[in-house]
């Protein structure tokens, strides 16, 4: 069994660093150190299927406009039906 490296206060830490941003140029230079340019695009390509589904589009149309894979547009269905983030946060 693999030690885990990773603790909840870590990631709870992770949490409290974006809560401190305060504007999209703030969050731009974060995100830009944090993550590669192919991380960003696919949590964007996310957000967008997740509008895009709330405003009634369907699997397909969703596909045709972001380019995303039928599995990941799955999970963020589920997601907008059952979780709490995007209903909560995206508009």
């Amino acid at each position: 069994m693999q030690k885990k490296t990773v603790s909840k206060k870590d990631i709870d830490n992770l949490f409290e660093v974006i809560i401190r941003l305060n504007s999209v140029k703030d969050c731009r230079m974060l995100f830009e150190d944090l993550c590669t340019d192919k991380e960003i695009e696919q949590m964007a390509q996310r957000i967008k299927a997740a509008k895009l589904l709330m405003e009634g589009n369907t699997y397909n149309q969703v596909i045709e406009q972001t380019d995303i894979s039928s599995a990941t547009l799955c999970r963020v269905s589920r997601c907008v039906q059952y979780g709490k983030g995007y209903r909560n946060f995206v508009e």
